[in-house]
């Protein structure tokens, strides 16, 4: 006589279920067509710059051939655009005056946007959508719109050729930007860690700066860099208001290497390498904070 044994539920009866489920939960590995997408991407990303550095070796002679390699090697180009080229277009006077301008914008930029950004995202107050949707609105107003204003407002207080010409125009047109990156980012840390300074006494600006600001660092990294990169790239604002040559930033100073009848590509080439040089570091150094600061501020809010 058979005798029928019952399992225990739970046991054998759901093991298939599990393993579907974690079937379910890996992830497809990538195909092929994935990789060759990828390796286009990664040579239409990658070819450009090896292009630029490798030209930026050659002689005057020898840009636009085909060596991979440059043979000889030459340093002519870096010793021409950052030794002077007779006519006092120095590449590194431009490359100082871009830091001084980048520098100073990114911290008016932190400062003020960490300030609105706590405010906004923190403190009860009212109007809040209405502020958000004024700045929103005014980090896609074109520059272009506002160039001619802003140069008589210039002119007539005398700050054209300074580098207060640039640096309070950047703050203003980089700050929305700011402002959204780091309230969102603000949103997402538990507000224990707020109640718990101000059970302590602490004042709302030193549990900002306690408390709050170590936990933000990685959207103070995004906000900083995403504005280092607008100030350092900028061309219009710093071609119309600065027009000195000692007074240049760099890509105003780049567009200048030229003639009517001559293109001084070794001088683009070597003074591009330098120049791309900041930003690289930027990345490389805090690419992981600005990835958590961008995926903060798409999700929250």
């Amino acid at each position: 006589m058979a005798v029928l044994t019952q399992e225990p539920p739970g046991t054998t009866a759901t093991a298939p279920a599990r393993r579907r489920s974690r079937r379910r939960g890996r992830s497809a590995p990538p195909g092929p067509w994935t990789w060759v997408a990828v390796a286009v991407v990664v040579l239409f990303v990658v070819l450009p710059i090896l292009w630029m550095l490798d030209s930026s070796f050659k002689g005057p002679g020898s840009i636009g051939t085909t060596d991979i390699v440059p043979h000889p090697l030459s340093t002519y180009n870096y010793v021409t655009a950052f030794g002077g080229n007779g006519s006092g277009d120095t590449s590194g006077r431009y490359i100082l005056n871009s830091v001084i301008v980048a520098v100073c914008t990114t911290g008016l930029v932190l400062i003020l946007g960490t300030l609105a950004g706590y405010a906004l995202g923190r403190l009860p107050m009212r109007g809040k959508l209405l502020l958000l949707t004024v700045l929103l609105m005014i980090s896609v107003f074109p520059a272009i719109a506002v160039i001619a204003p802003l140069f008589l407002i210039m002119k007539s207080i005398n700050w054209l050729n300074s580098y207060q010409a640039l640096i309070l125009p950047y703050t203003a047109f980089n700050l929305p930007f700011a402002i959204w990156i780091l309230r969102n980012y603000l949103m997402g840390i538990p507000r224990e860690m707020e109640e718990t300074g101000r059970i302590d006494g602490a004042s709302p600006l030193r549990t900002l700066w306690s408390i709050i600001l170590p936990q933000a660092l990685p959207g103070l990294f995004t906000a900083g860099i995403f504005t280092f990169t607008a100030c350092w790239t900028e061309f219009l604002m710093a071609l119309s208001f600065n027009t000195d040559n000692n007074m240049r930033t760099i890509p105003v100073g780049l567009a200048q290497f030229g003639g009517q009848y001559s293109v001084p590509y070794g001088l683009y080439f070597a003074t591009s390498c330098v120049a791309a040089i900041p930003i690289a570091v930027l990345v490389l150094v805090f690419r992981k904070s600005v990835v958590s600061g961008l995926t903060s501020g798409a999700v929250k809010g």
